[in-house]
């Protein structure tokens, strides 16, 4: 689902950018080929799936630093919009700043959860490190989601006192398309949806691969495709992601509702597992009765929250949808 949320903000920015491109033009039916029905499945084919196709997820360091100064470029561009407020962008008189009310406020955590939904990817580029150690790899997590915090909340906060209520769920759809500072932000921000997808296939990849690799060690596939890092079991796999990925985004169009149903699934992942893993740690590693109360404590929290968002957060977004 996080695949298919990045495939359709790519959609969305490959549609503004051809209405930019053809701005000039007489009002007219778009010509097939800006129709993102075929633009997005030719950007698949032709970056995607070539930067997906790698073993290693090591490769994706060299993409993921044009990722994060896109990222940056989005934020700075959101924030200066605000101040200088360019001709013909329409902005809420007097947005609220206090929720209509307070179940409202629920409403913000599957987003904050899709948000920061990075730490599966943790063991992976833990792996692919040259310097593994602990004390290393806490720097790099903390500035990392210290640098996230910082990204989001700007661009969250400009964007809301910008354009109020009013707000698109991809932020960028709701500035004009003709300003070229703002295609420029959009091309950037799809290049760093595109850096960042591979990432999210390399580990669905992962799991795939490994049961694979269980059925060919009980005998229930050909011994020529026993390895499942090889060419002939990676390269299907990667283009069957891809392909149903695609497939989906035809079928929820609107991004929100993919984001709703992602933030419940995305607490299993940042509250649920975390916290179960803390609570089984507790019993074989060799600690004092007292920290190990305090941190069992900790793991029954971090249980029980991210219990309560899931099922507040997908009854929310099924009851929306249906």
């Amino acid at each position: 689902m996080i695949s298919v949320a990045f495939l359709r903000v790519i959609g969305d920015q490959l549609e503004k950018l051809c209405d930019s491109l053809l701005s000039g033009t007489p009002p007219a039916p778009q010509p097939w080929y800006t129709d993102q029905r075929f633009t997005l499945p030719l950007l698949s084919a032709l970056v995607i799936l070539p930067l997906s196709a790698p073993r290693e997820i090591a490769f994706q360091k060299y993409t993921s630093i044009l990722g994060t100064l896109a990222a940056c470029y989005l934020a700075l561009v959101i924030t200066v919009q605000y101040y200088l407020w360019p001709q013909g962008l329409v902005r809420e008189s007097r947005p609220s700043l206090s929720p209509a009310s307070w179940t409202s406020v629920f409403s913000v955590f599957p987003t904050i959860c899709f948000g920061f939904q990075c730490h599966e990817a943790a063991v992976s580029i833990y792996c692919s490190m040259h310097k593994r150690s602990l004390p290393h790899w806490a720097l790099v997590s903390v500035l990392s989601l210290l640098a996230c915090c910082l990204i989001y909340s700007l661009t969250g906060v400009y964007g809301f006192l910008t354009f109020g209520t009013e707000v698109s769920a991809d932020i960028l759809m709701s500035y004009p398309g003709n300003d070229m500072v703002i295609i420029v932000a959009r091309v950037l921000f799809a290049v760093s949806i595109v850096t960042v997808y591979p990432i999210v296939l390399f580990l669905g990849r992962s799991v795939m691969q490994d049961f694979w690799r269980r059925s060919c060690l009980r005998g229930w596939g050909p011994r020529a495709l026993a390895d499942p890092s090889g060419p002939w079991v990676r390269m299907p796999l990667t283009v069957l992601w891809v392909t149903v990925t695609l497939a989906m985004v035809l079928f929820m169009p609107d991004l929100s509702e993919i984001v709703s149903i992602i933030g419940g699934i995305s607490s299993f992942f940042i509250f649920i597992f975390p916290g179960l893993c803390l609570i089984c740690a507790m019993g074989i590693e060799p600690i004092g009765p007292r920290v190990k109360c305090c941190l069992e404590v900790w793991g029954v929290v971090s249980v029980l929250v991210g219990t309560f968002i899931f099922g507040q957060s997908t009854v929310a977004a099924v009851w929306e949808m249906f």
